[in-house]
């Protein structure tokens, strides 16, 4: 093989997405940390709270290539995927799908009309809950923290670690936070 050809063949390898993730019956991303639950969020939170972890639905559709770049380069990072794992009980939604959602207030809507409900515009979307949320509230009202779209591996490391370490309660922004981290050189 020419030093040409074998020098182009290396670069269409390493063009090649490191992890392909995969995609469930649903057309959305799966990840072994994605619970299979009835999207009743009490149930869910109460679950997440038993397992000492942090409720999070993730909000996806079907085609969606911000969410396919989360999954890939992002989520597919060992140190973001095991922070995943570890610390939070992860409910996937389909922005446009037909199953049903119990929010905290006890309404209960299809996905895409709870998606609608809590002004979710943009794929992917995470929404972080406390541990207790107030009765009555809903899942948009309860949130510590909504990141609507796809971020690089370090912001949304960053976000995951200020959710887990209740940053917000500290009164710093999140942007603050990311600041100070990069000032630091972490």
């Amino acid at each position: 093989m020419t030093g040409f050809l074998r020098n182009t063949v290396a670069a269409l390898f390493l063009a090649l997405p490191v992890h392909a993730a995969s995609i469930g019956d649903d057309g959305l991303h799966d990840q072994p940390w994605i619970r299979e639950t009835f999207k009743d969020l009490r149930e869910d939170l109460d679950e997440a709270n038993a397992e000492g972890k942090r409720l999070l639905i993730l909000i996806e559709q079907r085609g969606c290539i911000y969410c396919r770049e989360m999954h890939e380069e992002v989520f597919a990072d060992p140190a973001v995927a095991q922070d995943i794992t570890d610390n939070f009980f992860v409910i996937q939604m389909n922005m446009f799908g037909d199953v049903a959602v119990t929010d905290f207030d006890g309404t209960e809507l299809p996905e895409k009309e709870m998606s609608n409900r809590w002004g979710a515009m943009f794929t992917p979307t995470m929404i972080f809950l406390p541990e207790d949320v107030p009765e009555g509230q809903t899942a948009a009202q309860a949130a510590v923290a909504v990141m609507p779209g796809a971020f690089s591996k370090d912001v949304t490391a960053s976000l995951l670690e200020w959710v887990r370490d209740h940053g917000y309660e500290t009164g710093q922004h999140f942007q603050n936070y990311l600041s100070e981290k990069a000032k630091k050189g972490k």
